[in-house]
């Protein structure tokens, strides 16, 4: 059976997950959970199969979120923001107050990841994550949690060597720490340094997440991200340009497959140690708005060849064979449909 012709809605993923996750679900049945991030893309997918999970399986796990803006959040996300197992408090990561209550995990998840951010206000990148991971810790220095996910990023192996088809954990990698342009990166690798000072000074058991690139429901279309960009364009009949040579190379998790791996680290990772969370499927630009165009349009396309000034030039994919030899977690879901699927969530029509 080809992808376009495969039944699917957002119900369908969320079962999908439950199934995949069940025994970490009742593992967690009764627990308290603290999620910072929880209104970005990544964290609405945790809230949406925790609600689902919770309702199937009478679980009775409570949510507090820390937002900037639970109104602005209730507007987008009604039936999470009035889910009666969530709560909602107002504060900055970089400076919450303490907020009441038991904890038995911690999932710090809160990152502005906005190209124009990094690019305009550095300091107020690298601040966010690094003092924002700090106050997060801090809080479970108090807390005493049983477990904490700290929702890291690939970007702290800085610049992937072309020759290194996949970026492995033990690759000692950097961003260059001169380039403001490295701020989320270098915030990132000094976050995971904060880490294992916790679990070492404070006996914290903090599992790392290093993510990579990412597609399905609650993507932004239209930002700094490509894949959204030529989805986008794809789903209003337009031909995908691609203003660079087409030549670096990422690869894309659908966010099913990424929350069903995010809640199985939070019980069974290893503390104090990362996981590459991404797929290992690599695709250059140039391939990807072509697959792009075909899935959900005409399959036109062109390459304009301009200087590429982006921040990773070359290639950006994990080795994810760690992952799946301790945890036995893999991909389930192909590019061809985490395009279609993310497209179809925001609108689009199959013909």
């Amino acid at each position: 059976m080809s992808n376009k012709t495969i039944e699917w809605s957002f119900e369908h993923d969320l079962d999908f997950i439950l199934s995949s996750t069940e025994d970490v679900f009742l593992s967690l049945k009764g627990a308290h959970i603290f999620l910072t991030g929880g209104t970005g893309f990544i964290g609405c997918w945790l809230l949406e199969s925790l609600r689902h999970a919770n309702q199937r399986l009478q679980l009775d796990i409570q949510v507090t979120v820390l937002t900037r803006n639970p109104q602005a959040f209730a507007a987008k996300v009604p039936h999470l923001a009035d889910y009666p197992k969530f709560r909602f408090v107002s504060g900055d990561v970089c400076n919450f107050e303490i907020v009441e209550g038991e904890f038995s995990h911690i999932i710090h998840a809160a990152t502005d990841a906005s190209a124009q951010l990094n690019e305009t206000n550095p300091l107020r990148m690298f601040d966010t994550v690094v003092e924002g991971t700090r106050r997060v810790l801090d809080f479970a220095v108090d807390k005493k949690p049983e477990k904490i996910l700290f929702l890291s990023s690939g970007a702290v192996y800085g610049q992937q060597p072309w020759e290194m088809e996949r970026v492995a954990e033990d690759w000692i990698g950097a961003p260059n720490c001169l380039d403001p342009r490295a701020a989320y990166a270098e915030g990132k690798r000094s976050a995971e340094m904060m880490c294992a000072i916790y679990g070492k000074q404070f006996g914290l058991q903090i599992s790392i997440a290093r993510i990579f690139a990412l597609l399905g429901p609650y993507l932004s279309l239209g930002i700094h991200f490509a894949a959204g960009n030529f989805i986008r364009d794809a789903m209003q009949r337009k031909p995908i340009v691609v203003n660079g040579n087409g030549l670096p190379c990422r690869s894309y998790l659908y966010a099913a497959d990424l929350t069903v791996w995010l809640w199985h680290m939070l019980q069974r990772a290893q503390p104090n140690k990362p996981y590459n969370v991404g797929s290992d499927e690599s695709v250059s630009i140039r391939q990807l708005a072509e697959r792009t165009s075909v899935v959900l349009g005409s399959g036109e396309y062109k390459v304009l060849g301009a200087d590429d000034a982006g921040w990773n030039l070359g290639r950006y994919v994990p080795d994810t064979s760690m992952i799946g030899r301790e945890l036995g977690l893999h991909k389930t879901v192909s590019l061809d449909e985490a395009i279609r699927r993310t497209a179809l969530w925001h609108g689009w029509k199959e013909k």
